[in-house]
């Protein structure tokens, strides 16, 4: 079966899962709960699976099906969509950064036990640390911003050694969210993404022992891969928004009675006003589709190139993924916001819910400042420069 065959099999699956998800969610969205039922529901649709490889488990799908997956959810629930996107990121270190005997192991039994994996990796918060201990260290310390972390079964945790041998070095392990001294502190409370099981997360005492090593810190190129992965996904998942606000903006143009008093039209969708933005919103969403497709292509094939991925082929494909985040940043700003003045005063309503698509995105564009890709892209292009490799770059 081909990549393409692939992609519109996935995305028919995630279409009906997002249909499901949408019965209800301004009411979860009012709640702020873990989305617990709808994860389950990820994992039976087999959608959490889709990046292990066929041989250990998985679907076997590529990056490229994997973010026009996240699209089509995000087109109705933003939230579980992010928790989706980062169990994809997070999961997929075990082929990036993992040794090929650990990832293997990792995938082996993500897939058999349909796992979701969190993460706490935020790399503001620099205090986490593994201090050596009989058998392996103790995690201590406080993540902010660990997203999927109260919901997944596993949490992805990042931090640094003090102490010992490995005394400075960057360490990275798989943890259960059950384990003793894991506690998600529930102190989410964002304007939009309210479901995506994120916030902060204290490690008291954790006890770490090899077995629950990913990887070590390390500045391989195709080891660190899972940095554009996410950066590729934020692009899907704002373009995913876009799209679901201009679709329930048209639906409830095409519902309203009457026009302006002032208008020619009988109706509010034959008004050459409302036709114009509708018009100008679709075609720029359109535009940022063909960017989005071609850049998920590319990104496969710099993935399939494994470690003979050089750094010139990680700058190359992390300018690319920048120029997509910013395109779908202000793309779904600028859709979500506007939409409303094709809807009228009667959509802001906050039963009708159109203001979710813009609370989402105006959340979740906040997560790194989009500037800063201005700058990358810019530096690139006028000197060939790219950033240092970091979680942002």
């Amino acid at each position: 079966m081909s990549v393409q065959d692939d992609a519109r099999r996935f995305v028919a699956v995630a279409q009906e899962v997002g249909r499901v998800f949408a019965a209800d969610v301004l009411e979860r969205d009012r709640t702020g709960s873990d989305p617990l039922p709808q994860l389950d529901l990820l994992r039976e649709s087999g959608l959490t699976t889709l990046l292990v490889p066929s041989e250990y488990g998985g679907q076997g799908a590529t990056w490229s099906t994997a973010v026009r997956v996240m699209r089509s959810l995000a087109r109705t629930d933003a939230s579980v969509a992010q928790v989706l996107a980062y169990h994809y990121v997070n999961e997929s270190n075990a082929g990036f950064a993992a040794t090929p005997e650990a990832g293997e192991r990792w995938y082996r039994t993500s897939a058999a036990n349909r796992w979701i994996w969190g993460d706490s990796v935020n790399p503001t918060d620099p205090d986490l640390a593994f201090e050596p201990a009989p058998g392996g260290w103790t995690l201590r310390g406080t993540k902010r911003f660990s997203t999927g972390a109260s919901a997944g079964d596993v949490i992805l945790v990042s931090g640094t050694v003090r102490g010992g041998d490995d005394d400075g070095r960057g360490l990275t392990v798989v943890v259960e969210r059950t384990r003793s001294g894991v506690a998600p502190l529930g102190d989410w409370d964002a304007l939009g993404q309210r479901q995506s099981a994120s916030g902060s997360v204290r490690f008291d005492d954790v006890l770490i022992s090899e077995s629950d090593v990913l990887a070590w810190a390390g500045d391989e190129p195709f080891g660190t891969l899972f940095t554009p992965a996410i950066q590729l996904s934020f692009g899907n998942l704002y373009l995913g928004i876009a799209e679901g606000a201009l679709a329930q903006g048209v639906d409830l143009v095409r519902e309203r009675r009457g026009s302006w008093f002032l208008s020619t039209a009988e109706k509010y969708r034959d008004d050459p006003f409302t036709q114009r933005i509708v018009g100008d919103l679709d075609a720029r969403i359109a535009a940022a589709e063909a960017l989005a497709d071609r850049v998920g292509d590319d990104f496969d094939a710099v993935v399939a190139r494994g470690s003979a991925v050089t750094s010139e082929d990680r700058g190359r494909i992390a300018i690319d993924i920048a120029r997509l985040k910013i395109v779908t940043n202000e793309t779904a700003l600028d859709v979500a916001n506007r939409v409303f003045e094709v809807t009228g005063s009667s959509s802001a309503k906050a039963s009708t819910g159109l203001d979710l698509h813009w609370r989402n995105i105006r959340t979740h564009s906040l997560h790194d400042p989009v500037d800063f890709k201005r700058l990358e892209v810019g530096a690139y292009v006028l000197n060939g420069e790219n950033q240092p490799i970091s979680l942002y770059t």
